[in-house]
């Protein structure tokens, strides 16, 4: 039966437990960065500026690279803030724009940033995921997808000088060069009507090499499929846990299918509401679940107290 280990602690102490080459797949969002305080001591994302931001999840993830068996990979969920400039409120430096949209909706614990930051004017958008994508790649992860989540459903906001957010990022991560990456899994179908022509049997593009297909569909009809895009329709869902960040189930299964096989290992050192536990366990995997907050017991009903063992 798929267990799913469940610990309280600081990510970075706990997989300093955790034995090396142990893990197959991270599939994890880190609290944004100047967006909320969740109301626990020592949180990531309430840090001054986005350096110590970007530079203490950096050093979490390479704990996470450890961890990692060598053909393993790293889908890292993040989303972005807004500079603004003025007296200070709160303690907290960043999120800007949102902050306050969160706050207007009832978040009371959100942080909007009402200080001035080095290097970024107010209204700044702050380019929090790359900076952090930027970094991780510096420090020896191989950069492999940046993939956008693209929300149909986004969060209203009041902006009349810029479009509304509706993205995120997800980047995909390896150790190494060559890892493990099931693209089958992920395939998306093909539509009937493509207007460019597509459908016809024995397509390849102009230039192609008839000798490969590169992943994609040679028949783009009913049951065809084609290889994953970059660009990822997932809506956010409510959860009735009122969780403030929790990552929707669709978005957890496809990283967890296209980076493991039944019985991996799945790693999320940011668990939350569980979200990624529960979805590992589902496909037959094993979890291992990190949090800070002490109170379990919404990952312990989401992912079903008989598949939980409680770290001591």
């Amino acid at each position: 039966m798929s267990r799913a280990a469940l610990y309280v602690g600081d990510a970075l102490e706990v997989l300093r437990t955790l034995p090396d080459e142990s893990v197959q797949c991270c599939v994890t969002s880190p609290p944004y960065w100047g967006l909320r305080d969740y109301g626990v001591e020592g949180q990531l994302g309430l840090e001054h500026t986005p350096q110590e931001y970007v530079e203490k999840l950096v050093a979490m993830l390479r704990e996470v690279l450890r961890v990692l068996r060598d053909d393993g990979t790293l889908w890292l969920v993040l989303g972005d803030s807004y500079a603004t400039g003025g007296g200070a409120v709160g303690r907290c430096l960043g999120g800007g724009e949102q902050g306050e949209r969160f706050l207007r909706q009832g978040h009371t614990n959100t942080q909007p940033n009402r200080m001035p930051l080095p290097g970024l004017k107010p209204k700044d958008l702050v380019g929090i995921p790359w900076r952090v994508a930027f970094a991780l790649q510096a420090d020896g992860w191989y950069l492999r997808s940046d993939i956008i989540w693209s929300k149909p459903n986004p969060m209203p906001e009041s902006v009349t000088d810029r479009p509304t957010k509706a993205h995120e990022y997800v980047f995909l991560f390896s150790k190494s060069q060559r890892y493990f990456y099931d693209a089958d899994a992920v395939a998306e179908e093909t539509a009937m009507d493509d207007k460019r022509g597509k459908q016809r049997i024995g397509y390849k593009g102009r230039g192609a090499d008839k000798s490969r297909n590169d992943g994609e569909a040679d028949f783009f009809g009913q049951g065809a499929t084609r290889n994953a895009r970059t660009v990822w329709d997932i809506a956010t869902r409510p959860y009735s846990g009122a969780h403030f960040a929790t990552m929707p189930s669709e978005l957890a299964s496809r990283c967890i299918k296209a980076g493991s096989k039944s019985m991996d290992t799945i790693l999320d050192p940011f668990g939350g509401s569980g979200t990624t536990a529960a979805v590992a366990t589902g496909l037959g995997r094993k979890a291992i679940h990190i949090d800070l907050d002490p109170d379990l017991s919404l990952a312990i009903e989401r992912i079903g107290p008989l598949l939980v063992d409680v770290a001591s």
